[in-house]
């Protein structure tokens, strides 16, 4: 039991070591890719809908906690369903009727389901509420969330009118074929894991480690909607951040009364401030 929860522990420090070296990259553009996307066509944008589903950690977790305990076909196509319905609706109409917010705060209430789907996982709202709410609906529900935030982040492309429903579907598409992708490899391993003895025994801590994540991604976004100098720049450049710590210092003093008057060596009397 010790061995098995210390392999738990491991590996949710070695997954929050991931999110942490990851999630500054995950949905970073430079204006070349911008570029290149916008030239190569419907193509590009649903390999740009893939490539940010398979490196949207947050998105991932999620579906990873609403599949972990699910062992039937039928079951796994009914939430997935669910959720997949729930982030297109959104994605689609928010993107065609030019609907955004800051996208740190979206991407923060996705950090909040996170938590949510592991605190299920582990429990905790039988144990301290006697009741739980319905998984199906709570994770249709947060599938628009989901849906939003991808819309924020398509929305920073110059999409245009012409022909702008065929990118979103695009866009869409790739969306699905890399949860498709993520999600085959995910079954395969919980069927394989949930035939060994240490499923059970660190469910828990693998789920608490969920939760883990989620706070992290949570406090991320806060810090990043705090210390965002634009709100509509695409990503969190490191200058960024230095400007916004510089514009809350204040202006430095002289280190003591009369040192602006010391003598400089070699230039001679420094100049008054």
């Amino acid at each position: 039991m010790l061995a098995a929860s210390k392999t738990g522990l491991s590996l949710c420090a070695c997954l929050l070591g991931i999110l942490a070296t990851q999630s500054a990259f995950a949905h970073g553009m430079s204006e070349a890719e911008k570029n290149a996307i916008i030239e190569g066509g419907n193509l590009q944008f649903m390999w740009l809908g893939a490539s940010h589903m398979l490196t949207g950690f947050d998105h991932l977790l999620f579906v990873f906690g609403f599949v972990f305990f699910l062992t039937t076909f039928k079951d796994v196509v009914k939430y997935v369903t669910a959720f997949t319905l729930g982030h297109s609706i959104t994605l689609v109409t928010a993107t065609l009727w030019g609907i955004t917010a800051n996208y740190y705060l979206i991407d923060a209430v996705i950090a909040l389901s996170v938590c949510y789907i592991g605190f299920e996982n582990i429990g905790g709202f039988r144990k301290y509420f006697e009741t739980s709410p319905n998984v199906l609906w709570a994770i249709f529900l947060f599938g628009f969330i989901h849906g939003f935030g991808l819309s924020t982040r398509l929305q920073e492309l110059p999409l245009g009118d012409e022909g702008i429903l065929l990118k979103i579907l695009s866009f869409n598409l790739g969306i699905e074929l890399g949860q498709i992708g993520a999600l085959g490899i995910m079954l395969a391993l919980l069927y394989k894991w949930r035939r060994t003895h240490s499923f059970l025994q660190i469910s828990e801590v693998s789920n608490r480690g969920v939760i883990a994540a989620g706070v992290f991604f949570f406090m991320m976004q806060m810090h990043g909607y705090s210390h965002t100098v634009n709100p509509d720049e695409f990503g969190f450049p490191a200058d960024s951040h230095l400007h916004a710590h510089e514009e809350m210092t204040t202006p430095s003093q002289p280190a003591f009364p009369g040192s602006e008057y010391l003598m400089d060596l070699e230039t001679g009397p420094l100049p008054a401030p």
